[in-house]
């Protein structure tokens, strides 16, 4: 083994001539029985001519397996736990003579948790209010809203629909031009500046303005400028919210119609929402105590891969299928050498303290996420069938176990909150 720094390895292998050419002969009298060459009888081809046609890939092929065999023999050797695929740099490759390779690598690094006796947890409480059930009907009320043209001026919460166009030192702005572009107004959709340009103008209205742009904007030729815009409005429309009668009652899931058939399902689902927020923020404060107690180094290959999968996600969401399209890999290191983190984490702990999966739990879990759909059953079965997909129930049961585990552990206060604050974070 050579020196080496942080989590990094070099080790360097021998493999003896004889056991290379052994294994070479070995094959090709092998090939010889089975080769069929014009001109010759099957099993019957001189040595010679099976050497000059099979014996540069035969000896590819071995030399492949035993830079892999004795790799492995070496890493088991010194007790090694490696995190990624090595490198492989051949020293010597002359036929009779010592193979030579150098395999460099990262090995996962060697810890013991700690700070687990100074856990402490504020876990959140929360009561559902009527006030909060009113609020949340409100917002289903919103979500459905219908918009009414109007013949007056545009005020905070109408609907404008607008032609413009922003121009800066007499060019026109990248992005800056638009047309038939409905802004609710009040609602943040265009820099501040613009939309109070607009309240006060009626349909068929022109204007011209100037709008500060922020100096954070994220377009740097335009932050902190100020822009001229020039704005026509075809459309003032105000909001009308729909009746919270039986049809909308029903249109949400509620068979009965009934006001308190819905404002108990809401209570219902309101709880549920509730008791999540609860247990991702209990997880939060777990992991961020455990990741500060436990300042351990990673292996830079491992948080490759998580940022590439955490990338691929971002681009699966955002329907990107082109990877010159695909936000830079740099953008998701942070987060990646997180989740490597916590996983490293989670895993010490499972395996110092003996932590066994609950299965009753992990078919739950099953059962939990299959349910919602139209078919059930069919969803289960997809899920039991898929051992990836198992791996993944699996994952999140024991993570779950994992934070129970801690935080029975933990000093525990509770705290009262708002159902807005729990939800809004």
């Amino acid at each position: 083994m050579e020196a080496s720094e942080g989590l990094e390895r070099r080790i360097r292998v021998q493999v003896p001539a004889n056991r290379i050419e052994t294994e070479v002969e070995t094959r090709l009298r092998n090939v010889r029985k089975s080769a069929k060459m014009k001109g010759f009888r099957p099993g019957k081809v001189p040595s010679k001519v099976i050497l000059q046609k099979y014996g540069g890939q035969v000896r590819q092929e071995v030399l492949r397996e035993i830079v892999e065999s004795s790799y492995s023999e070496a890493i088991h050797q010194e007790k090694f736990r490696p995190a990624g695929t090595p490198k492989i740099e051949p020293e010597r490759l002359e036929t009779g003579k010592d193979f030579t390779f150098t395999a460099t690598f990262e090995i996962f690094p060697e810890f013991r948790i700690g700070g687990l006796d100074k856990l402490k947890v504020e876990r959140p409480e929360t009561k559902i209010q009527d006030s909060d059930i009113d609020a949340m009907i409100e917002t289903l009320q919103k979500q459905r809203v219908t918009w009414s043209p109007v013949e007056r001026a545009a005020a905070d919460g109408d609907r404008v629909t607008v032609n413009f166009e922003g121009s800066l030192n007499g060019d026109t702005i990248e992005n800056g031009r638009g047309e038939q572009v409905p802004i609710v107004l009040g609602e943040g959709q265009m820099i501040g500046d613009f939309e109070k340009n607009l309240v006060g103008m009626s349909g068929g209205e022109d204007k011209t303005f100037k709008v500060k742009f922020p100096k954070d904007y994220h377009a740097s030729d335009l932050a902190g400028k100020k822009v001229s815009f020039s704005a026509t409005v075809t459309e003032v429309a105000e909001s009308r919210l729909p009746d919270v009668d039986a049809e909308f009652i029903v249109l949400l899931g509620v068979d009965s119609g009934e006001m308190n058939d819905f404002r108990a399902d809401l209570r219902g689902n309101m709880d549920r929402e509730a008791d999540t927020k609860i247990k991702a923020e209990i997880k939060r404060q777990v992991m961020e105590q455990l990741l500060e107690a436990n300042p351990i180094n990673i292996p830079a290959v491992l948080v490759d891969q998580e940022a590439e999968v955490l990338r691929s996600e971002t681009m699966r969401s955002m329907g990107i299928t082109k990877p010159d399209q695909a936000p830079p890999a740099d953008n998701f290191r942070e987060a990646a050498e997180r989740r490597v983190r916590v996983g490293l984490l989670v895993g010490a702990v499972i395996e110092e303290h003996k932590l066994v999966i609950d299965r009753n739990r992990v078919n739950q879990k099953v059962d939990e996420i299959c349910t919602p759909y139209e078919k059930p059953d069919e969803i289960r079965k997809i899920y039991f069938q898929n051992p990836q997909l198992m791996s993944q129930v699996e994952n999140l049961v024991m993570e779950e176990q994992v934070v129970e585990w801690l935080v029975s552990r933990a000093t525990v206060q509770t705290k009262e909150t708002d159902f807005n604050q729990l939800i809004k974070g």
